[in-house]
């Protein structure tokens, strides 16, 4: 199978690029090596031998057109990540990730290539889900600017006010993006089922949870949390946590997301035409930020991390999905455990 690759010599891209070519399929490896995933001091891997390589950018319809000729499948991981720096990143946002997939499918639905595998993230849902010990699940709204100001960080039920117990999230939850990032990516995978419907293709979105591992890019606003952390110890510096630390997330290798895309664009062909399914791609395995950032800093040998109290607006407090369908589907479960990830991941090098 020959696969293009877009984003594909990026932090997960070129993860998947691997893994495509360790189970004997072709990539087209796409990418415009924007500077806020490639500074210019970070060369970016080159693919493995063999593989095609393409520098241009996802919004150029004819570069697009021409990486598509011969192509079987499509693995769209370009995009803007991270909540970046203030609103004034929105037009960015929007034009990387919502245009550029917009250009995307259209030459894919003129190409006739029909099967997609999207780079999709749990952020769609917002909050995750709580219960209320009177109310049952609840949906708390967006936490208040003067709540976190006073660090009362957790979200309290809508209908009485008491606290609320976290769990986990399925597919069919309703999407609730909190941030411009988050909208760019519901808006992504709406883009895909309407391709999916109008030319009869098949798409997925591989909603993924907290990505961490070899090759993030280190000191960057667009970067996720543990790649600050890990920068932070690299400088000699404590890492920094926001809020109490105690904000629940799912810290998911990156070679175990690789695989998830490998064994999805080689199943996606079997689904039915016309329709788009979302997958949650996770380890399964809940930690709190605080947790991580006391493992890393235990790895990597350095100062003990530090709680500050400060927030960023927009961040959701827990958000933690079930990931059973997706193993239940395929098959594919994450390999690499939270203690094994975290301390390879504190020697491992950053890109830039």
């Amino acid at each position: 199978m020959r696969v293009l690759v877009t984003g594909g010599a990026g932090f997960i891209g070129s993860h998947v690029v691997e893994a495509l070519a360790e189970r004997g399929h072709e990539t087209v490896v796409f990418d415009a090596l924007l500077p806020s995933a490639h500074p210019e001091t970070s060369r970016p891997p080159r693919p493995p031998a063999g593989q095609r390589w393409i520098v241009a950018d996802v919004r150029d319809r004819a570069a697009v057109r021409e990486a598509l000729r011969g192509v079987d499948a499509v693995c769209h991981q370009a995009a803007m990540v991270g909540l970046g720096k203030d609103f004034a990143d929105a037009p960015e946002y929007v034009g990387c990730n919502d245009l550029g997939t917009a250009v995307l499918l259209a030459e894919m639905a003129g190409s006739g290539v029909r099967d997609l595998v999207l780079a999709g993230s749990m952020v769609v849902y917002g909050e995750g889900r709580y219960e209320c010990a009177r109310h049952g699940v609840v949906r708390p709204g967006p936490r208040a600017a003067a709540d976190l100001d006073a660090g009362r960080f957790e979200p309290l039920c809508p209908d009485c006010g008491a606290e609320l117990t976290p769990g986990r999230v399925g597919e069919d939850a309703p999407a609730d993006p909190r941030n411009v990032y988050a909208s760019t990516k519901l808006a992504q995978e709406h883009l895909a089922a309407a391709w999916a419907r109008a030319s009869g293709g098949r798409a997925v979105s591989l909603r993924y949870h907290n990505v961490y591992g070899p090759g993030m890019p280190r000191d960057t606003p667009y970067a996720g949390v543990a790649s600050f952390f890990r920068s932070s110890l690299e400088r000699g510096e404590a890492p920094r946590v926001f809020e109490d630390g105690c904000q629940r997330r799912d810290f998911v290798h990156v070679r175990d997301v690789a695989a998830a895309n490998a064994v999805m664009l080689e199943a996606v062909r079997e689904r039915e035409a016309g329709a788009f399914t979302a997958y949650n791609t996770g380890s399964g395995e809940p930690h709190t930020v605080g947790e991580m950032a006391r493992e890393l800093s235990r790895a990597f040998g350095g100062p003990a991390p530090t709680v500050t109290g400060e927030y960023r607006l927009g961040d959701v407090r827990h958000i933690t999905a079930d990931s059973g369908r997706l193993r239940a589907e395929l098959g594919w479960r994450a390999e690499v455990g939270f203690t094994e990830g975290m301390t390879t991941f504190a020697k491992s090098p950053l890109r830039g």
